[in-house]
């Protein structure tokens, strides 16, 4: 592997000549400069990122703590996260936890130790009191007693939302379907909303939970549609368990719309290689990513904020299932 010294030995100057040309720090001569550049690029050198973090006691990695990224939001809010940070020279490094609590504990030690200049978390294990305050962070969906910065969207009223669009579809008897998971998270906000509106609309309605994640989902959907075979419309928490439900309701005979008018949260299956393309609360993905990681800047910054939760805003996406 190519070194420094290397580099050095090739342009025929100092390793510290190098290392100003590298970091962009100190006078360096331009014929010098040049001479340097071009071993570089010869050598094909890159410099070890982490032992120039440690020397200049400043880091441009941000980690990204994901618990899977096979899932189509997370890995849209992924892209978005790492095109922020590369406006402003900024590397990201992926940490896929699986949504394992262990893993999760396992990455936030390793980067306690690395030095990283800050950590996006989206964690819905309980993991509490294994979160610091010494490296900045922003945290997705969702906030912890301790002062981390809250990104989310607004689930509350996409709850709302998604329960007067189905009755606006002509939908009598409504049911969300859910997964509990261990520790709060601003994603149960959209069951709240659904009730809320529910009962305030006098909406006779039907709450189906499981503990998180769904082990089994032929028990999880079977259980259901026997239970419930008078329901006439669905708000699932995300886009994966509706189009999840779309395929085993109609195994059972059963159309969508024509039966089932079927809404889901997030957004991800508005694309027209999904079908039916599912009608969906939409989360602004890329305001949420962009906003993130500009609150983590000012926090790595030492620059206060003025909230500890930001909310955005959702629409509704109209599709082919209400």
């Amino acid at each position: 592997m190519t070194s420094i010294k290397d580099v050095a030995s090739l342009a025929g100057v100092a390793v510290g000549t190098v290392s100003r040309v590298i970091n962009n720090s100190g006078a360096v001569k331009p014929k010098t400069r040049k001479k340097v550049e071009e071993a570089i690029q010869e050598l094909n050198y890159f410099p070890n990122e982490v032992a120039r973090n440690f020397k200049m006691q400043k880091s441009k990695m941000v980690a990204l703590l994901l618990p899977s990224i096979w899932n189509p939001f997370f890995s849209e809010l992924a892209y978005y996260i790492e095109d922020e940070l590369d406006r402003e020279g900024f590397k990201l490094m992926l940490c896929n936890s699986g949504g394992k609590p262990e893993k999760e504990l396992y990455y936030l030690e390793m980067l306690r130790q690395n030095k990283v200049a800050g950590i996006v978390g989206i964690t819905y294990n309980d993991i509490e009191n294994n979160v610091s305050n010494d490296i900045p962070i922003v945290s997705i969906d969702r906030h912890f007693n301790k002062k981390i910065t809250c990104v989310t969207s607004d689930n509350y009223e996409g709850g709302r939302l998604a329960l007067r669009e189905l009755v606006k579809a002509g939908v009598k008897k409504p049911a969300f379907l859910g997964s509990i998971t261990s520790v709060f998270s601003e994603t149960m906000n959209r069951r709240k909303g659904f009730i809320d509106e529910a009962e305030a609309l006098g909406i006779d309605y039907v709450i189906y939970e499981k503990p998180d994640p769904i082990v089994d989902d032929n028990a999880y959907f079977n259980e259901f549609l026997k239970e419930h075979g008078d329901v006439d419309g669905i708000f699932a928490i995300t886009d994966m368990l509706a189009a999840n439900y779309i395929e085993r309701a109609r195994r059972q005979g059963k159309r969508v719309p024509e039966d089932i008018k079927v809404i889901g949260y997030d957004g991800i299956q508005d694309n027209p290689y999904f079908h039916p393309i599912l009608s969906t609360i939409r989360q602004p993905v890329e305001e949420m990513a962009r906003m993130t990681i500009r609150l983590l800047y000012n926090k790595i910054e030492g620059i206060p904020l003025d909230k500890q939760v930001y909310r955005i805003p959702v629409m509704f996406k109209q599709g082919e299932t209400t």
